[in-house]
């Protein structure tokens, strides 16, 4: 039986589940094309259906998630959501009480399920989905956490493990420590909104001048360019304490918010990020170690907003007694409907884990319809039967390629399919990526896909081939210079590992291999810095026409630029 999960939140999304696997998901944002989208994800789960060429009506059980004040508040009234939309993301004029604001967001989110907000969320769920043809439905609402918790352990192919999520705040709650056996979950622990990690990093962002929500991994790439604060004079650290697998915050959120709004008044910007990153790392890695002291399960699997700080990830996988670990790819609550999806599957269709191979679950196209929007472009191009092979001449010879094939990846990172592609060992090619086509903070660093048989030659500590760029490794100093455009200036590094998963992408980094060495190359996702990674050919060709690049391929199209 197939299950449609649905998340109308932050980073709104669909996506259908069978028994066995995820067969297609989509985020609203790369339809509608704006980053992060909010709301009922209409263009999603059409684009699902589409897929898989079935209708509403052949739809029996839909899984939605969150039910806590806020969520169904902003579904009753969804111009609020609107236009905190465009206040978060800073695309409107500076309005008068922004802190005020900010404080009165975080108090209302704090608020867990009252009385009514579950049967008014099923109801106006039901009225959207209703229009789009839906009928003879059931719907079942699952937790937020347990969407995450689902979407960790079920794609992680632990037949038992320790899952913990850790995000900003839903249904009234941060994180939770939970163990995965026999197709139940079972809770241990639940971190309270006051004390969440994620919102704590929020702030930083927001004060640091970045936008909560978004710009988090720029204030962790910020932190590696402070001078080193030792923990005794870290300003941040006391601001948490973990006791077993408890989390407790000294202060209030609101406490929090003005007490970091005094300490930067006379802190540099890079020196607040690296004593926020260091208070994360410290604290989130002794609650893991507690939790697997607590349990005696080393396999471990996480999920949840904070997930994405891989310096975090880092240190979980070195300095704990972890031995398999696992983080979901899309993380954040752009993954809840996955997450959603997969908890209700597991009710219904006895659904088990599975170790996920790849995350390709978003619609394909055609060469015919690539070809139609080429032609429509009036660009320069033509057809090879060669395209990996010449798109590794084109990067082994010093290149910028932007590369666009198969079905899109799911999630926040570029995987080989919706990517911009350039040497790893050119300084002068990475800052021309990031300040003329991707137009990114300098600091921002790109990250590596390579052939994972490359990895260890690489790569220190390498104790499992990450497909997903979901954790932090530390590059070898002999190979430093190999990857000079992929690294941060700590040396870490944010890869892709390939195995089998992708041939193209897999024929392109062999190619890249005979040019250079090693079968390595800088990957950044396909799209203006801002803005969704690309969908359709006419978002390629699109992208393609405003960052100046030379050359693209489409499929199997070499495209050139003026």
């Amino acid at each position: 039986m197939k299950i449609l999960g649905v998340w109308d939140g932050h980073d709104a999304g669909a996506c259908i589940v069978d028994e066995k696997s995820v067969l297609v998901a989509v985020n609203e944002e790369r339809i509608t094309r704006r980053k992060l989208e909010i709301g009922f994800p209409k263009h999603s789960i059409l684009a699902c259906l589409n897929y898989l060429k079935i209708k509403p009506s052949d739809i029996s059980s839909v899984a939605a998630t969150t039910t806590d004040f806020a969520k169904t508040l902003t579904r009753a009234f969804p111009h609020l959501k609107e236009n905190y939309y465009y206040f978060r993301r800073r695309k409107t004029q500076m309005p008068n009480f922004v802190g005020l604001r900010k404080n009165f967001k975080h108090f209302l989110t704090e608020i867990p399920e009252v009385p009514l907000c579950r049967s008014v969320s099923e109801k106006l769920l039901r009225r959207d989905l209703d229009k789009l043809g839906f009928k003879d439905y059931k719907v079942s609402f699952v937790g937020h956490h347990e969407a995450h918790c689902a979407a960790a352990s079920l794609c992680s192919g632990f037949k038992k493990s320790l899952v913990i999520t850790l995000d900003g705040v839903g249904d009234g709650l941060s994180g939770s420590v939970n163990v995965y056996e026999k197709g139940s979950l079972e809770r241990l622990s639940s971190i309270k909104a006051r004390d969440s990690f994620g919102l704590f990093f929020e702030q930083v962002t927001d004060l640091l001048g970045m936008r909560e929500l978004e710009d988090e991994g720029k204030v962790m790439a910020l932190s590696n360019y402070a001078f080193p604060v030792s923990e005794e004079e870290n300003k941040l650290i006391d601001f948490f304490k973990v006791d077993g697998l408890n989390v407790k915050s000294k202060y209030s959120t609101l406490q929090k918010y003005s007490l970091l709004k005094r300490i930067l008044w006379n802190t540099p910007r890079e020196e607040l990020a690296y004593m926020a990153q260091a208070t994360l790392e410290k604290h989130i890695t002794q609650l893991f170690q507690n939790a697997i002291n607590e349990t005696g399960i080393t396999d471990v699997c996480w999920s949840g907003g904070v997930a994405s700080n891989i310096k975090v990830n880092l240190n979980i996988r070195t300095k704990t007694n972890i031995k398999n670990w696992f983080v979901f790819p899309h993380m954040g609550d752009g993954g809840l409907a996955v997450g959603a999806a997969l908890y209700q599957s597991m009710l219904e269709n006895g659904h088990k884990p599975m170790k996920l191979d790849n995350v390709y679950f978003g619609p394909d196209y055609s060469n015919t319809q690539i070809e139609s929007a080429i032609k429509k472009s009036k660009l320069e191009y033509e057809k090879r039967n060669d395209a990996p092979e010449l798109a590794g001449e084109i990067i082994g010879g010093g290149g910028i390629l932007l590369w666009y094939q198969g079905r899109m990846e799911l999630g926040p990172r570029a995987l080989g399919n919706r990517s911009i592609l350039a040497p790893a060992n050119s300084l002068e090619v990475k800052d021309r990526l990031n300040l003329q086509i991707k137009k990114r903070n300098w600091f921002q660093p790109f990250c590596p896909s390579l052939l994972q048989e490359d990895a260890k030659l690489l790569f220190e500590e390498v104790d499992s081939f990450d497909k997903f760029m979901t954790m932090g490794y530390m590059v070898k100093q002999s190979m430093v210079d190999n990857m000079k455009s992929v690294i941060n200036v700590d040396n870490s590094a944010r890869p892709q590992m390939l195995g089998k998963e992708n041939k193209k992408y897999r024929r392109l980094l062999t190619q890249v291999k005979k040019n250079t060495g090693y079968g390595v190359v800088l990957n950044t996702s396909y799209n203006l810095h801002g803005f969704p990674i690309v969908n359709s050919p006419e978002d390629a060709i699109d992208v393609f026409i405003k960052t100046g690049a030379e050359k693209a391929i489409l499929g199997d199209y070499l495209v050139r630029n003026g």
